[in-house]
């Protein structure tokens, strides 16, 4: 199949973009169009250029050449606000929420209802209780909740309805369900068909192929800065996509390598917090445990208490047959216990510091002599495990914030693998990343089991689930609803026990 050429009726059209940073093409001669009434999927691993050239698109970035037009028009926006008012709108992963004012004054920031100068909340208020219900958000929004007790759902959410009450012609979703659980992603699919439909022009950046599947009616796959095709989702499949997306076949990225479980080296008994209750649990070594269930379940927050970061109220945890008191994640780092948390950028890695620095973070003390780091044996540390982890990094003196997300993800292993960690807890291990850094990361983590760690694996995405673990703990509200064999274990029989206690309820 030849690739389409770029449609003259499209909302928007991008032709020859070129952008180069120093030392690098993040754009090579790109072609791409955005069709009035389509959704089109932008796909390509992390640094194929997606998301410069939507900063291109939205003004954030002027193109080293190439040409623009929207509705027809020739267009060169100098800055977001520009593009806004022309009808385009990029909707960032990233929130940018006012964190002390309500959520009916964030989405009316700038263009606040008044009367004789003064705001009037309960306008606002009712203006946005009615935006809401007209997008299809009534109910996951209250326009009168303060927008620092959010959690990062709702701030998603306030994100995106923000950008959306203009009416945009051009809307472009960069990765908009990272935070999202099931019902809320049913609520914003719905509203992209509805946007759809009303004739909008609909570009959706993501990593998540069965959502592409879902939402999309064609993909546009850029690799290495350069188009390398445009597809009909309807006429392919995801190794189709894949193939466009790496230009390997990742068809075995889930293989594993057997291996037989040692000894148990983490258990916990008993366990209970203030969100969990009663958690049994063993993990041994060479062995992978996922945990899966529905958002709210409890899975981060457990990790957390093991991690020392949350009290443990009852209960005993144990690492290697011996007590782990972890009041502090001092105290389980020095026994060998490591957490990889869901929000990497917020909770594991000091973003503006150096992958050199964010490795060592946990064998400062093993690096130090008489108070000071040794810059060698620092140096020596990072180099050791961005080579056996095939972190792209220009430099160890790159601040890691370059980074693209996968290999953000690699910088956070490689930091519990240099403090020899044998007791690995990752949380939503591939978030944001994309396809190819996950087969990369699925590797390490084999690797890792096969060399003798415990790894505990947290994951929302059901085949990662199925295709990591050796067993899976399906929990529910705090607890526990079941445990499920690799041989025995599939999506239907996971989210039967997922919604155990709905079904027993609904049963009653």
């Amino acid at each position: 199949m030849t690739d389409p050429e770029v449609s003259p009726v499209a909302e928007l059209v991008a032709t020859g973009i070129t952008k180069t940073f120093p030392g690098v093409r993040a754009l090579d001669n790109v072609d791409v169009s955005f069709p009035r009434g389509r959704v089109t999927a932008l796909m390509g691993e992390n640094g194929a250029g997606k998301s410069t050239l939507l900063k291109i698109l939205n003004g954030d970035y002027q193109p080293d050449s190439g040409t623009i037009t929207l509705g027809g028009h020739h267009v060169s926006f100098t800055s977001p606000s520009e593009a806004r008012r022309a009808g385009l709108r990029v909707i960032s992963q990233e929130p940018e929420i006012a964190p002390h004012v309500t959520v009916a004054e964030n989405m009316y920031l700038g263009r606040m209802p008044a009367r004789f100068g003064m705001v009037s909340q309960k306008a606002m208020k009712a203006d946005a209780a009615h935006d809401l219900e007209r997008l299809g958000f009534a109910g996951l929004l209250d326009p009168g909740q303060i927008a620092i007790t959010l959690s990062p759902a709702q701030r998603q959410l306030l994100e995106i309805v923000r950008a959306l009450i203009d009416d945009p012609a051009v809307i472009c979703f960069d990765e908009p369900t990272s935070s999202l659980s099931d019902h809320e992603i049913a609520a914003l699919f719905a509203c992209i068909r509805r946007l759809r439909d009303d004739g909008r022009a609909i570009a959706y950046v993501s990593h998540r192929m069965r959502e592409v599947f879902q939402i999309a009616d064609s993909v546009t796959v850029l690799r290495d800065g350069r188009l390398v095709g445009s597809r009909e989702v309807a006429e392919v499949g995801e190794q189709d996509i894949i193939q466009l997306m790496v230009g390997r076949d990742l068809s075995s990225m889930h293989q594993r390598t057997p291996h037989q479980p040692g000894e148990v080296r983490l258990q916990l008994t008993g366990v209970t917090t203030a969100d969990v209750r009663d958690i049994n649990l063993a993990v041994r070594a060479r062995e992978i445990v996922a945990i899966a269930g529905l958002v709210g379940a409890g899975r981060s927050e457990l990790a957390l208490a093991i991690a020392g970061d949350r009290p443990i109220l009852s209960g005993a945890v144990e690492v290697d047959g011996r007590p782990l008191v972890s009041r502090t994640p001092g105290d389980a780092i020095a026994r060998g216990v490591g957490l990889a948390p869901e929000d990497r950028k917020g909770d594991a890695l000091v973003m503006i510091r150096t992958v050199r620095d964010n490795i060592a973070l946990a064998t400062l003390r093993k690096l130090s002599r008489f108070g000071f780091v040794s810059d060698r044996k620092e140096r020596k540390l990072a180099r050791t495990y961005i080579d056996r982890l095939n972190v792209r990094t220009p430099s160890m003196e790159q601040r890691v914030e370059n980074l693209s997300g996968g290999n953000q993800q690699k910088v956070v292993l490689a930091r519990w693998l240099a403090g020899d960690s044998q007791v690995l807890i990752l949380d939503e291990p591939t978030r944001g990343v994309d396809v190819g850094a996950k087969a990369e990361i699925y590797r390490i983590i084999d690797g890792l089991a096969q060399a003798g760690a415990a790894i505990l694996v947290i994951s929302s995405e059901l085949p990662e689930v199925l295709g990591l673990a050796d067993r899976i703990v399906v929990m529910q509200n705090g607890h526990i609803t079941g445990e499920l064999t690799r041989a025995e274990a599939t999506e239907e029989k996971v989210l039967a026990l997922a919604m155990a206690d709905e079904l027993e309820t609904a049963g009653a």
